[in-house]
């Protein structure tokens, strides 16, 4: 049986690079591959954070690479195959320089630095007032994010991905892939060019205080109509970070890719929450699950929007969606930027 010394020598280095020139690649699959043999493998400090620019970088879905590895366990040629077909066959080489001056600590090319530059430079699309009410709800709408015809592309691209028709209700309850209201449907044109939209990379720079930003590759959600045989499942109320505090800063953010009303199942928030939440956790008893509590009480507000609204909330406020009693699905689009500070440790904790 291998020493524990032998499994972390049996990982390759970040540095190491296969046929697509990407550095960590090979060393996220051959960890992959350990942990799906039960072998433990030591990580460094930056090793999720690496992990996380190598797979949004490569326009992958995190949920969706992991399951791949661990269920097809591929070879390491198979698995670069695989990247590329997610990638329409074939990647930009500003991505892979991209990834690569993050990982191996060196500087943007000009054409990167330029493009970023130019998202810094741009007029800001979220105003003092709404920064204002940012600061004090802990979430902020953008309008117009992208523009009409994308809204459209992107739903019409669910549509047809659950194999439903938008004019026939008895098909929207169909459930082979859906997970209750959330859908498995990462790569789509249509998805990757709202993903792309400057406006929503400002607004997401503003928050951060910098355009040096990765986008995630979500998923899209689909949420129809409560009727006999079909009851919201959630998900409800809940935090999508570890409690711990010093809760650290991130953001995440939906896209209404239809108009949405507030009987509609919209997102849920309970407003200004990220201000008190410290006080909140620690007036409750030693062992007491904050994810337990009765969180509606709180004071949770469903947030209506129009098509193209981008709503971006604070990770500490508790966020949920709630059941849909109008006429049609509420279809929205999951997009995120996040800052991965790559030249310091990244608690695993907060994974």
């Amino acid at each position: 049986m291998p020493t524990k010394a032998k499994e972390q020598s049996s990982l390759v280095g970040s540095m190491e690079v296969g046929s697509l020139g990407v550095f960590h690649l090979k060393r996220l699959w051959s960890r992959m591959m350990a942990a799906r043999k039960g072998d433990v493998c030591e990580e460094d400090g930056n090793e999720w954070v690496f992990d996380n620019i190598v797979i949004h970088g490569l326009g992958l879905a995190l949920e969706e690479t992991v399951q791949y590895l661990y269920q097809d366990a591929p070879t390491y040629s198979e698995f670069e195959r695989w990247v590329l077909s997610k990638n329409e066959g074939s990647i930009d080489a500003e991505h892979i320089d991209r990834i690569n001056s993050a990982i191996g600590g060196t500087s943007y090319t000009k054409a990167l630095q330029r493009a970023l530059d130019e998202i810094e430079c741009a007029e800001p699309v979220l105003t003092a007032e709404d920064l204002s009410l940012w600061e004090q709800n802990g979430y902020v709408i953008l309008h117009d994010a992208v523009p009409e015809e994308n809204c459209l592309a992107a739903e019409q691209s669910v549509w047809e991905f659950l194999e439903m028709d938008s004019s026939d209700p008895e098909t929207w309850y169909k459930k082979p892939k859906r997970h209750g209201i959330m859908v498995q449907f990462f790569h789509h044109p249509a998805l990757t060019a709202n993903r792309q939209s400057p406006r929503i990379h400002k607004a997401f720079a503003q928050l951060w205080g910098t355009a040096d930003l990765w986008v995630t590759v979500d998923r899209v959600s689909f949420n129809p109509p409560e009727r006999h045989g079909w009851r919201f499942p959630g998900p409800y109320l809940h935090w999508d970070t570890n409690l711990r505090p010093p809760i650290p800063f991130e953001v995440s953010g939906l896209l209404y890719l239809t108009d949405t009303l507030a009987d509609q199942g919209p997102f849920t928030c309970v407003p200004g929450f990220h201000r008190r939440i410290s006080d909140w956790l620690g007036s409750l008893p030693v062992d007491a699950d904050p994810s337990k509590q009765d969180i509606e009480k709180l004071g949770a507000v469903p947030i209506a929007g129009k098509q193209g609204d981008l709503i971006i909330w604070h990770q500490a406020l508790a966020h949920g969606s709630r059941p849909n009693h109008a006429s049609r699905p509420r279809i929205v689009q999951y997009i995120a930027m996040y800052l991965y500070p790559t030249r310091r440790e990244y608690s695993s904790q907060w994974r």
